[in-house]
């Protein structure tokens, strides 16, 4: 007598793993949109954190334009990149929403496909108070 498997447990072996995969891929794709949504609010802060600190170094003047957080004049810069100029990053944009000024500034973080890189967009004010969107709204919020 041959010994192996007959198609049924063959097919009931396949249907165990595609349930399985069913279950598994939307979880895995939620870790990453959770992951690129923590990256992005970390970003925003390390953006206001060296802005902040220009303002403290430069009698409470912002800067004027992020060329001056990067410049070696600042000695040492107080950022390593461009993180405006380098996106999108790990799923989402940055931008400098209106002009940079010696008042203040406000950055964006919005996702580069909603609802696939991304659920929220962030923004973050003079004063580092980042805000976010509802879930599945793709414009930044508004700053006061």
């Amino acid at each position: 007598m041959k010994k192996g498997f007959t198609l049924v447990e063959i097919m009931i072996v396949v249907a165990i793993i595609a349930l399985l995969a069913a279950i598994a891929i939307p979880n895995l794709l939620r870790a990453r949109v959770n992951a690129n949504e923590s990256n992005a609010q970390a970003t925003l802060k390390t953006i206001a954190t060296a802005a902040e600190s220009f303002a403290a170094a430069n009698n409470g003047n912002y800067p004027a334009a992020m060329a001056n957080l990067l410049t070696p004049l600042a000695n040492p810069a107080y950022l390593n990149e461009d993180y405006v100029a380098s996106s999108p990053r790990q799923g989402y944009n940055f931008a400098v929403v209106g002009v940079l000024s010696i008042a203040g500034y406000t950055f964006s973080a919005v996702p580069v496909t909603l609802n696939t890189t991304g659920t929220r967009a962030f923004s973050i004010c003079t004063g580092a108070v980042l805000r976010q969107s509802a879930v599945g709204v793709g414009a930044a919020p508004v700053c006061p």
